[in-house]
């Protein structure tokens, strides 16, 4: 179940229509133990500015978050340099709220983690550079983190019971990725997005039927209005024995649709597109989640990324896994979008491990997920 106790506050600012979210567990604060590990974590890979000091890999403590969508919606899309100005305005002002919020100061701090791939290569810089700061005038150790560990590791915060080994289903707006989390920080890595994500072909798709940006939540929101079998959209099946996803045909398929109606001057339900394109890509992301956790022998799935908190994936992939009698694992879905807690609970498991970075850490855009070193399995 998603976590009622988690409290999300908005406060909307004067400068360009920014908004702050503060985000903290009150169930989580306890006083401090002399084993416990807190970690100050800074997240930066695309258009959300975050800190956030997580305790124990699953107690937050603080989760601040300044997102950018209102400057972004103009432009259709994350315009990257914008994306990197804003970062380094807001950077330190994110991380002084994280540590108040917290009640903490740097010197209670055991470990900096930071983001630093994959993602806006300018973006990522950012929250690097102010990481790498940060451990050199205090002498906090420095651990670096993948992106999309730190969605995986959203499900430790939201379920504390949840233990490795698990299949997860990470979709967001630049990946798609199916993983089998083996351990803490061991992940392979059975399919991924052959080209567009599908997140990226959500943002298409609602730019091309009028619904602008951000695409995800929008085509829900219409996706609930209209009928998902109006419209017979592809589903891609790249080989007969593969996990992969490919979200390019069908974004296409949508397109074809659209312009052949106005060729036609024939009217276009937007309401039934959207329903019909949402109930295509989440029958691939189910059904491929499904095959996967029966091959793989595992009883438990979890989701992650920003397409995770798409209600239509959440009640399919609920439904299916009751069915099965697996259990379903998916966080809040303000867990779901990028946020600093999840980077905090991933650098804590990899800090356990020993991971350390040094000061020559350096953002990676295309930086692969798995045991740092990329792993791809197909189906057997």
């Amino acid at each position: 179940m998603d976590n009622k106790n988690v409290e999300k506050i908005e406060r909307r600012t004067e400068e360009d229509g920014v908004i702050f979210m503060s985000i903290k567990n009150e169930n989580d604060i306890e006083k401090n133990k002399a084993d416990d590990i807190t970690i100050l974590a800074i997240e930066s890979s695309c258009d959300e500015t975050a800190a956030a000091v997580v305790r124990n890999g699953r107690e937050v403590l603080s989760n601040i978050i300044s997102s950018q969508i209102a400057l972004h919606t103009i432009y259709g899309g994350v315009v990257p340099e914008i994306a990197s100005r804003k970062h380094v305005e807001k950077i330190n002002g994110c991380v002084r709220a994280a540590l108040d919020e917290a009640k903490l100061r740097l010197e209670d701090i055991d470990a900096i983690a930071v983001t630093y791939g994959p993602g806006l290569v300018g973006a990522l810089l950012v929250g690097v550079s102010e990481a790498k700061a940060l451990s050199f005038v205090t002498g906090k150790p420095l651990v670096g983190v993948h992106h999309i560990e730190g969605h995986i590791c959203a499900n430790y915060i939201e379920d504390k019971t949840l233990e490795p080994p698990f299949i997860c289903l990470v979709a967001s707006g630049g990946h798609s990725h199916l993983v089998y989390v083996k351990d803490y920080g061991e992940y392979d890595i059975i399919g991924q997005t052959r080209d567009d994500a599908a997140g990226e072909a959500f943002d298409k798709v609602a730019r091309a039927i009028g619904l602008g940006y951000p695409g995800g939540p929008k085509v829900d929101a219409a996706a609930k209005e209209g009928n998902p079998e109006a419209i017979h959209f592809p589903r891609a099946k790249t080989t007969e024995k593969s996990y992969d996803f490919s979200f390019s045909g069908l974004k296409s398929a949508v397109l074809n649709y659209l312009n052949q109606a106005e060729m036609k001057g024939e009217s276009v339900n937007i309401n039934d597109v959207a329903a019909s394109f949402q109930k295509a890509v989440i029958d691939v992301l189910t059904e491929h989640t499904i095959e996967a956790a029966a091959e793989y022998g595992c009883n438990k799935i979890a989701i992650a990324g920003g397409v995770a908190s798409n209600t239509a994936l959440r009640g399919r992939l609920e439904k299916e896994c009751k069915d099965r009698e697996y259990t379903f694992y998916r966080p809040s879905p303000v867990l779901c979008t990028d946020n600093a807690a999840m980077i905090g609970a991933a650098g804590y498991y990899e800090f356990l491990k020993g991971v350390r970075s040094g000061m020559d850490l350096n953002a990676v855009p295309n930086l692969p997920l798995g045991n740092r070193e990329r792993r791809y399995h197909g189906r057997s």
